[in-house]
């Protein structure tokens, strides 16, 4: 691990009060350096997740976490923060980082001022650059581009050692020839004890004009000095599988003359070549007549090909040197005192993306990692179509039955959402050897990560209902088998459908269409799922169980998409997600239930992720959304009086109170803070005192108290409440805390929700309506049967789950089917019986059930005893 691992790991419920008693101890061995903090305690008071730190090693291993009141063991590196009056400044050992503080002397523009390593300053002026044009080009015209570059507005230390520091840079995008400011961003400069690199966080909100502004770049740019003689200067480029284009900026390979085996092996390793007058005279008195090759570029425009092309100078032809498939996004310039390596993890599922090398004859070339290509097409952010003439709500609820896209005139709009990218900088003391940069691919791409195992995030009680993987019996072997093969086939499906891109990356698309045989892109509400029945909950809890590393990069990977993009973080919508949609932002329903934490929270405590934590926090008055942005307006029964009341705001107790839920959960854990824990223990009181608990459906929020009027007297239910996050986070407080009513509340809903119709009538009055998709509700059946001990409620469970009503999957029916062209564009797999609700709630459904009445499954076949 060079670049050091931060992660996240649960404490025991009322074991350890704060972090200083912490240690990591090797397993087997003694206690080795780490750094600890809180990152959400239990109710009370105790530690429930802690971050933690290791500096760099080359001998990672198998660590346990340990409550020791000896002294710590004697830390030989650490990371070493200073402050002057302008400037910041982080020493690893063998990096030295330096910041301008705000108002310092200069542009403004640099992120980081200067990388040095040792006595030898390897980049300078790191900053970001980006480019506008403000129409759009068909048929291959050009239009004008406008230069944009940072501005940086605030720089703060997040945390300060002594193995890890974090440094938050703020800042907007600002004209180069003019004063308009867009495009704010925040990077985050992540440093580690011992490491030659540097981890950035960047992320960029869109806040532009659709019709006005087309984004046509993207990037990340340094100043690199150079030294050395053009012969002992080197590029080198990351390409597909392993990979390495490694040039010198002047060649002395393959001449007409042979400068010697010596020079030529020297110039192959990247060492300094033996001094000019060891050489063949025929080559150094000639060396002035081979071409030095100045600038060079890799372009990745799709996630299947890159080139590679590099020229003499501006204003003369660009050569091609090099092509394949999908390029590691990396790229050094070096000489023999040091230089500046830049990688983009996911470069390639992100693309289009770009690594320039421009002007490496010279005392100070530019290195640039494009996260959106300048040779790609401009980002096009305007809405898709015309509106189709669906100008009022009765319209729009008509096309909702021929493509199931919920539109309405100006709600397709992108302002507000964002992108997260992840780039490491390398301080290079020399060229670095081929087989070590390809490790450094690695090390980008795939970083290491420590991880709590199974057992112990089941032992310490979090996250509600789930268990590790059991197969002791065939009925769990064979649901096991059943999820594997979800997994798998979901796991396959990102790449044979290419669901990569940049604003794309992480998602999955919602339902497929057989007749193609392709998943429904072009649909309206078919295409990209945006979260939809909780696929994000259904990775993370089969990460939980398996501990698969390949399961965590897939939900890592949604987890950054659909807390950004899907997800608006400035202008009218803050706060509130998009319903699914052929593009991701362009659905009417802007909803709590896209935006819920419960999707975010789990990769925040196994990662310690700052970003996250950033999108966590912000969503704290997300209720306040209630007043402008209903989200029922078009159905709701009394749409002709009802109008937004700070004092009496219509507020589902499914899918918006279970987003709320959530919210004031994440942030009291997190905070401690008073506000969200009264707002959430308090509606959870109101919701056991309502005389119908959660039956009642919606009721009236006070946004000023932050309590429900407990005296609505109705019932109400809707198949869509419990399969956004509400089954997870009721789990999870009904184990936390203790509330009058509201376990109660649950359990009846839970009861109720698949009884029959007489069970119901006599229970509320009258029959349940809008009872559907039984098979992902046999988990609140199964919950009821938890709390109770009643066998017959968990016979009921597992006959929903097996197929009553309206069910998803049979565990028996997943069959994959494999078709080739010319029947499709290229081969790939299918299973008809599936959509991502139906796998996202099957897979929860049997993951809970599994969990909570497992020992109760019945056999199968002609035996319904339970095993």
């Amino acid at each position: 691990m060079p670049g050091g691992v931060t992660w996240g790991s649960p404490l025991p419920r009322g074991r350890v009060a704060s972090t200083d008693a912490l240690r990591l101890s090797e397993v087997g061995g003694g206690l080795v350096a780490a750094q600890f903090w809180p990152l959400a305690t239990w109710p009370d008071g105790s530690l429930k997740w802690v971050g933690a730190a290791l500096g760099a090693t080359d001998r990672p291993g198998d660590y346990e976490i340990v409550v020791d009141d000896s002294a710590a063991p004697a830390n030989p590196i650490r990371v070493d923060v200073r402050r002057g009056a302008a400037e910041l400044t982080l020493d690893t050992g063998p990096l030295q980082i330096e910041f301008d503080l705000p108002g310092a002397p200069g542009d403004g523009a640099a992120v980081i001022r200067r990388m040095r390593r040792g006595d030898a300053v390897v980049a300078e002026h790191i900053h970001l650059v980006s480019l506008v044009q403000h129409e759009w080009a068909d048929d291959g015209e050009t239009a004008p581009r406008h230069r944009y570059r940072s501005r940086v507005r605030a720089v703060e230390v997040e945390q300060e050692g002594p193995v890890r520091a974090v440094v938050r840079v703020e800042g907007v995008h600002r004209q180069t020839a003019g004063d308009r400011e867009w495009l704010p961003f925040t990077v985050r400069v992540v440093a580690t004890a011992g490491s030659d690199r540097l981890r950035l966080v960047h992320s960029v909100v869109w806040d532009g004009r659709a019709e006005r502004d087309f984004l046509a770049g993207l990037g990340l740019r340094a100043e690199v000095p150079l030294r050395a003689p053009l012969h002992d200067r080197h590029v080198r480029v990351a390409g597909a599988d392993g990979g390495i284009f490694a040039e010198a900026v002047r060649g002395v390979t393959g001449l007409r003359r042979d400068p010697g085996h010596e020079v030529r092996a020297a110039q192959i390793a990247g060492r300094a070549t033996p001094p000019l007058d060891t050489w063949d005279p025929a080559v150094a008195d000639r060396l002035h007549l081979v071409p030095a090759w100045a600038d060079l570029t890799l372009t990745q425009l799709s996630a299947d090909g890159f080139a590679i092309r590099k020229r003499t100078a501006p204003g003369h032809a660009w050569i091609d040197a090099g092509a394949g498939t999908r390029a590691d996004g990396l790229v050094s310039l070096t000489d023999t005192g040091g230089g500046y390596g830049v990688g983009v993890r996911s470069f390639w599922q992100s693309h289009p993306g770009q690594l320039d090398v421009r002007g490496a004859t010279g005392d100070r070339a530019t290195v640039t990692a494009w996260l959106h290509s300048p040779e790609a097409p401009p980002m096009d952010m305007r809405f898709y179509h015309d509106g189709l003439g669906q100008d009022d709500y009765a319209s729009q609820l008509d096309a909702l039955e021929i493509t199931y896209e919920d539109y309405e005139p100006g709600f397709g709009d992108a302002h507000g959402v964002a992108r997260t990218h992840e780039l490491t900088l390398f301080g290079y003391g020399a060229t670095p050897a081929t087989a070590d940069l390809a490790d450094d691919v690695v090390q980008l791409q795939r970083p290491p990560l420590l991880q709590p195992t199974p057992a112990h995030l089941h032992g310490a009680g979090v996250f509600g209902d789930w268990a590790p993987v059991d197969r002791s019996t065939p009925a769990r072997a064979e649901i096991e088998d059943s999820l594997d093969f979800l997994l798998e086939h979901y796991l396959g499906q990102v790449d044979q459908r290419r669901w990569y891109g940049f604003w794309n990356y992480g998602d999955v698309m919602h339902a497929y269409d057989l007749d193609r045989h392709v998943w429904r892109y072009d649909v309206g509400g078919y295409a990209w799922d945006n979260s939809e029945l909780s696929p994000d909950l259904w990775l993370w809890y089969s990460y939980l169980r398996t501990g698969r590393a390949d399961v965590f990069r897939f939900a890592e990977a949604m987890t950054r998409h659909t807390g950004e993009v899907d997800v608006y973080h400035l202008g009218r919508w803050a706060g509130l997600g998009s319903r699914h949609n052929v593009q991701h932002w362009g659905c009417s329903a802007k909803q709590l239930r896209i935006s819920s934490p419960i999707y975010r929270r789990i990769f925040h405590y196994l990662t310690a992720d700052e970003r996250v934590g950033d999108l966590l926090r912000e969503l704290r008055h997300s209720d306040e959304r209630f007043l402008d942005t209903d989200p029922t307006r078009k159905v709701r029964p009394d749409a002709a009086t009802y109008r937004p009341d700070r004092g009496a705001l219509a507020v589902g107790l499914g899918t918006d109170w279970g987003a709320l839920a959530a919210t004031w959960l994440t942030d009291w854990e997190r905070t401690g803070d008073a506000w969200s824990r009264d707002r959430l223990l308090g509606t959870m009181a109101d919701i056991g005192a309502l005389p119908h608990g959660f039956l009642t459906g919606e009721a009236l929020y006070d946004l000023d108290t932050g309590r429900f009027d407990t005296r609505r007297d109705r019932v109400a239910v809707s198949h869509l409440s419990a399969v956004f996050g509400l089954v997870e986070v009721c789990s999870e407080l009904i184990d936390l805390v203790e509330v009058p009513g509201f376990a109660s509340a649950w359990e009846q809903y839970c009861r109720l929700y698949l009884a029959t119709a007489a069970e119901q009538e006599a229970a509320v009055g009258r029959p349940l309506t809008g009872i559907h998709l039984e098979q992902a509700h046999s988990r609140l059946a199964a919950h009821a049967a938890a709390r109770t001990g009643d066998a017959s409620l968990a016979a009921l469970a597992w006959q929903a789950f097996e197929g009553m009503g309206e069910w998803l999957l049979h565990r028996r029916d997943l069959r994959r089917t494999r078709v080739l062209p010319p029947h499709v564009l290229n081969p790939v797999d299918e299973v008809p019986s599936i959509s991502t609700n139906d796998a996202a709630q099957y897979g929860l459904a049997a993951i809970q059930n599994l969990a909570l009445i497992g020992h109760l499954l019945p056999r199968g076949g002609d035996e319904d005893e339970p095993v």
